[in-house]
């Protein structure tokens, strides 16, 4: 058979395979597509904690919390991983690894992927099966493949691969790839607190959407565009993991609270894209909103997929 019959094929049976995953969870969770179920309850309810290295350089802060809200959107990656709502997050969930992690079509066991899979990329796809375990990029130095001394580069070379050809992904933007850098640079075993995960909480994630428009502003002051639209794209794309843990149908109030500020949201980003001056107006306006509409929603959020108990149930 053809080489490029074969891959065909591998990626038609990968994509049929997803399509069966989805139907057949009726989750609300996207991420409970790629958790087996054996595992999908503690998975959805706890994360984590982060090991990121705490620092007292703001220009270093600024380029940090840019990286992490990239490494947080599924936009960063684009095709066929954003359509799936796939980000970098997804595979090393906080910047650790991910052993839950059994994507339909691109991993073999849980906590593996391949990465020269024909399912998400046109240029590393080798049409065979393949797939390796996933790195936890806040492990000990020795265990990691890519140099992060900032002096050679080969980190920045190979996200920059990783999103333009593992992924398919469009071009970053420089801001956005020194930040990626930037981050995982910061990621360290030595920052890891004494708690290994944490429960996911409404707050958390209202946090993030928060730092990734505060990481808009950053962007949008180093005068680059497409990673002030990208920061903003993180923000909505944590809007949706809010969204999709109130789904029930007595919460539509909090929906529609998260729709208007998404809108708002897609308005910044409009006037980014129309060069408009009072884009430091609208990001700060959008901050000052915050507690106004996170706060109905932490009123419901026992009521909501935040709660354990409700995730645990069949």
């Amino acid at each position: 058979m053809g080489r490029r019959r074969q891959t065909a094929l591998v990626l038609i049976a990968a994509c049929a395979c997803l399509a069966g995953a989805i139907a057949a969870d009726p989750s609300p969770l996207r991420a409970a597509r790629w958790l087996p179920a054996d595992r999908r309850a503690h998975a959805l309810a706890f994360e984590p904690t982060e090991c990121l290295s705490p620092t007292t350089d703001p220009q270093l802060a600024q380029r940090i919390a840019i990286g992490r809200a990239a490494f947080r959107t599924p936009l960063l990656l684009g095709g066929q991983a954003a359509r799936a709502g796939l980000a970098c997050n997804s595979c090393h969930r906080d910047g650790r690894g991910n052993p839950d992690f059994q994507f339909p079509g691109l991993s073999g066991a849980p906590g593996t992927a391949d990465v020269t899979s024909s399912l998400m990329s046109s240029h590393r796809g080798d049409g065979i099966d393949n797939p390796k375990p996933i790195p936890n990029l806040s492990g000990p130095r020795s265990t990691l493949k890519i140099s992060r001394d900032p002096a050679n580069r080969a980190l920045e070379t190979f996200i920059h691969g990783l999103v333009t050809e593992e992924f398919d992904g469009p071009e970053p933007s420089a801001v956005t790839l020194d930040g990626l850098a930037t981050y995982v640079r910061a990621l360290s075993p030595e920052a890891c607190p004494t708690v290994a995960e944490r429960p996911i909480r409404l707050s958390d994630e209202v946090s993030d959407a928060r730092a990734a428009v505060q990481a808009a502003q950053f962007a949008f002051d180093l005068h680059d565009r497409a990673a002030t639209r990208l920061m903003l794209a993180s923000a909505r794309s944590a809007l949706g993991l809010i969204d999709e843990r109130y789904a029930a149908p007595g919460l539509a109030r909090d929906r529609n609270l998260l729709r208007d500020v998404d809108l708002q949201l897609a308005a910044i980003q409009a006037a980014v894209d129309d060069g408009a001056a009072d884009v430091p107006l609208r990001i700060a306006a959008w901050l000052a909103t915050t507690t106004r509409w996170s706060a109905p929603l932490a009123n419901d959020e026992e009521s909501s997929l935040f709660n354990t108990a409700r995730i645990a149930k069949p």
